[in-house]
């Protein structure tokens, strides 16, 4: 039953990384066509990303302690 658990973190890992990426190039684009709001734009798209993170490490987490 480990496979299981290291499919499960490595499918948290890659939904991050595409989570994170969509996050960034948004934010790019959006600060590409308003720079005036780049700052406000920054900080929710961090806010974002850690979010995303949290819930792929909790993913990871719950992969790990599987005992199936």
């Amino acid at each position: 039953m480990d496979g299981i658990a290291a499919l499960g973190a490595g499918l948290a890992v890659i939904g991050a990384g595409i989570g994170i990426g969509k996050i960034g190039g948004s934010a790019l684009e959006a600060m590409a066509r308003q720079p005036e709001l780049a700052g406000k734009i920054q900080t929710v798209m961090i806010i974002a990303a850690a979010l995303v993170e949290g819930a792929a490490l909790f993913g990871i987490v719950v992969s790990l302690l599987y005992k199936g």
